[in-house]
């Protein structure tokens, strides 16, 4: 099917019942790309935006896992995008967002023109049948999204999409939400969640060099790993009944909540692979891994 042809049967979607739909159904009408080989998830503990521009051990591990990998796509659900309603970016240029202050010239200098890609964006609107995506050219990539990427894909040269974190919706709708992405893996789509699973910024003691954790943030880091090895997803949707440690780590949810999209694509047969295994700034888990 020719492109502009592929775009039209789009818009024709809206008069379709996709109540009774298949998946299949679904899959023939909105993914008309490529048959790959399944792309891993990433959830990546992105951390301080200077890992951005500085050389360090995060930022060389970004850079050997994207020297591995070859998406066509990448699509990022980032802490820092939340919203009444879900958004996907839908612009051709995408814009890089500075989305803090109080951090050096230089890490306002970089930028990251990675093209968009309107064509994806309509397939995800048309692929995800609850709750309805929209699209928006208001927004672009928040530091979420490129502080990881700089170093990860640094010729920015694949086109880039962003989800937003619904506040409409509870963690158990996300995590459901986040499943019906599953088609776009083997359709060349980078999935990646890009948060912290420990993130409590009023406990960081930023000036000390290597702060000893806090023992609340090494407890919930270490369950949130043994929930993860167990595959027990219901409990980490659940966290607020996780405990103490739990509430200390989570003081707010944004930074958590990109995991839960992250490991409801895990299949079966998949395995986990930890990568950053460490803390910053003493309240910030920088844990992160791939599924594959």
């Amino acid at each position: 099917m020719k492109r502009s042809k592929f775009i039209q049967s789009l818009g024709a979607l809206g008069a379709l019942s996709l109540t009774n739909m298949t998946l299949v159904d679904l899959e023939n009408l909105a993914l008309n790309l490529p048959i790959t080989e399944k792309m891993p998830v990433l959830f990546v503990g992105h951390g301080n935006p200077m890992n951005a521009i500085e050389d360090n051990e995060f930022s060389r591990t970004w850079n050997s896992i994207g020297k591995e990998l070859k998406p066509s796509y990448i699509l990022c659900i980032s802490a820092h995008w939340e919203s009444k309603g879900t958004f996907v970016t839908g612009e051709q240029k995408p814009k890089t967002i500075h989305d803090f202050g109080g951090f050096p010239q230089a890490l306002f200098n970089a930028q990251y023109p990675s093209p968009g890609s309107p064509e994806l964006a309509k397939t995800i609107q048309t692929l995800v049948t609850e709750p309805k995506i929209h699209l928006t050219d208001k927004w672009g990539l928040d530091h979420g999204t490129w502080s990881v990427l700089l170093p990860m894909f640094p010729e920015a040269n694949i086109p880039v999409l962003q989800m937003s974190l619904d506040r409409n919706l509870s963690p158990q709708k996300m995590y459901d939400l986040a499943k019906q992405l599953a088609p776009l893996r083997k359709k060349g789509v980078l999935i990646i969640g890009s948060g912290n699973i420990v993130h409590n910024l009023r406990y960081a003691r930023i000036s000390e060099a290597n702060p000893t954790p806090y023992d609340w943030a090494l407890e919930f880091d270490a369950l949130s790993k043994k929930l993860i090895d167990q595959r027990d997803h219901q409990s980490l949707i659940n966290f607020k009944n996780l405990g103490s440690a739990a509430n200390m780590s989570i003081p707010t949810d944004e930074h958590f909540l990109p995991l839960l999209y992250t490991l409801a694509l895990q299949e079966k047969s998949e395995n986990i692979q930890y990568f950053n295994e460490t803390m910053a700034f003493g309240s910030g888990s920088m844990r992160s891994f791939i599924i594959s």
